[in-house]
């Protein structure tokens, strides 16, 4: 019986993988950059963002020992002005990673770090991306001068303040994992978001090795989420060195954005997709939290989840704490040089627009590793309220 039941499931995925991913090497979705292995530059950091024309505007960073991202790293952006199908370079920001894109107060801002491990800093856009400010000074977007890390997290907007967590990357150690110490940081609605004195920030919450008995690496990545009730939470990323594991931490923060809690005994909660980087945002028609994230099948259990990035998602929860998994929207069967991960996403109507680092095969032997993706590309999830009654138990 345990035999039919794993040979059906093997029929079932590789099915799926035909499906989703087309037929042969073809990339699924839109492709808005690529860059072979060769170059030894890979594409990081997808964030989307929509215009109030209704364009969409895309950036992504490059890391890789090709890449200056050590010492000033460089972000592209692109637009699209006909819904995704195809998109143009539009400018090169030098000196902007791990940064999410957002559009407030008329006008588009990017904010992020301007290098691995550097200063946290914002930018702002006049023209919808073609050009940038500089953050010279806490004057002009030089927010806090450090060690920062962080992603393309969710930026919200929630009781008269505008919401992003960050990581303090400045340590007794450069361990990854162990470094990062859980902030958030808010600015008052009206205020200007490039003067640094308007943005004030929790206290940091250190990486502790008694956590989870000891199976505790690290958490980043956090997202801010406004939870029912109204409380903002940093919902983070978790590691751990339990094999397949997948958890995420939930911290409190004060309303008046100065301090962040956690109860260790109650904070870790297990999640599909916390071992690798997610955003939560919520939809006010369906009443329900969406998560695009990568899922650990049952083939693969044996590896650290953080490695597991071969299947993607859509996910979603009323309250944050009760998750249900409606849909698997990319698969491969091959986990060591194929992944989908890092996916920003926006709602778009009646639909869900997602970009994705994707690492996949091209006519020059694939990306380098499922990490170092070659590829960025654009997806879009259609009637996305429909999948609330869809529910897919196991893979």
């Amino acid at each position: 019986m345990k035999t039919s039941s794993f040979i059906l499931r093997l029929v079932f995925l590789a099915a799926l993988s035909l499906q989703l991913a087309g037929q042969g090497n073809q990339v699924p979705g839109v492709i808005v950059n690529h860059i072979p292995a060769s170059a030894k530059t890979y594409i990081g950091s997808p964030s989307v963002c929509i215009l109030p024309n209704g364009d969409y505007v895309a950036s992504h960073d490059h890391f890789g020992p090709g890449s200056t991202e050590h010492e000033r790293a460089l972000t592209a952006v692109f637009r699209s002005a006909d819904r995704g199908l195809t998109w143009q370079k539009i400018s090169e920001i030098n000196g902007q990673f791990w940064s999410n894109l957002f559009f407030y107060d008329n006008a588009l801002y990017i904010m992020g770090t301007w290098k691995h491990h550097g200063n946290l800093i914002i930018r702002r856009s006049d023209d919808n991306g073609e050009t940038w400010t500089e953050p010279l000074d806490s004057r002009t977007g030089l927010i806090r001068e450090g060690e920062y890390h962080t992603a393309p997290v969710p930026v919200i907007i929630h009781r008269g303040r505008i919401w992003r967590a960050v990581e303090n990357a400045k340590s007794f150690t450069s361990a990854w994992g162990i470094r990062y110490s859980a902030t958030v940081f808010s600015a008052p609605l009206g205020s200007d978001l490039l003067d640094a004195s308007n943005w004030t920030e929790t206290n940091g919450l250190v990486h502790d090795s008694a956590y989870l008995e000891g199976r505790f690496r690290g958490w980043l990545e956090g997202n801010a989420v406004a939870a029912p009730g109204g409380k903002v939470l940093n919902i983070l990323r978790v590691s751990t060195t339990e094999p397949g594991r997948d958890m995420a931490a939930i911290v409190n923060i004060s309303d008046d954005g100065l301090n962040a809690a956690f109860d260790p005994a109650n904070g870790f909660i297990d999640f599909t997709g916390g071992a690798r980087k997610f955003s939560i945002r919520y939809d006010p028609k369906s009443k329900r939290y969406w998560t695009i994230c990568n899922i650990v099948t049952k083939e693969h259990t044996d590896r650290n989840a953080g490695s597991v990035r071969n299947t993607l998602v859509v996910k979603s929860s009323p309250d944050l704490k009760h998750w249900t998994v409606h849909k698997v929207l990319l698969y491969h069967p091959d986990v060591e040089k194929h992944g989908f991960q890092y996916v920003d996403w926006q709602f778009d109507g009646k639909d869900i627009i997602y970009l994705s680092r994707t690492a996949y095969d091209d006519e020059y032997g694939g990306a380098n590793n499922y990490h170092d993706a070659n590829y960025l590309t654009f997806h879009r999830i259609n009637n996305y309220r429909k999948l609330i009654k869809k529910e897919i138990s196991e893979l």
